[in-house]
């Protein structure tokens, strides 16, 4: 085997930027997952909340 087409693909960097996007995009999937799974139990709270107050026939905004 010839040292220059090893070298050749080790020195090529066209890819680059596409190993930049995917990590850059796992990252953002990775942080919605986390934010999802904090807000999770809040946003559960809130519609139960909602869908008694709907249930019941009272107004949402009390004055």
């Amino acid at each position: 085997m010839d040292k220059n087409i090893f070298a050749g693909f080790f020195s090529d960097d066209r890819a680059a930027v596409t190993v930049d996007w995917v990590v850059l995009t796992a990252v953002i999937v990775t942080l919605g997952i986390a934010v999802l799974a904090v807000i999770s139990p809040a946003l559960t709270s809130t519609a139960e909340g909602i869908s008694s107050t709907v249930t019941a026939g009272l107004p949402a905004i009390s004055t």
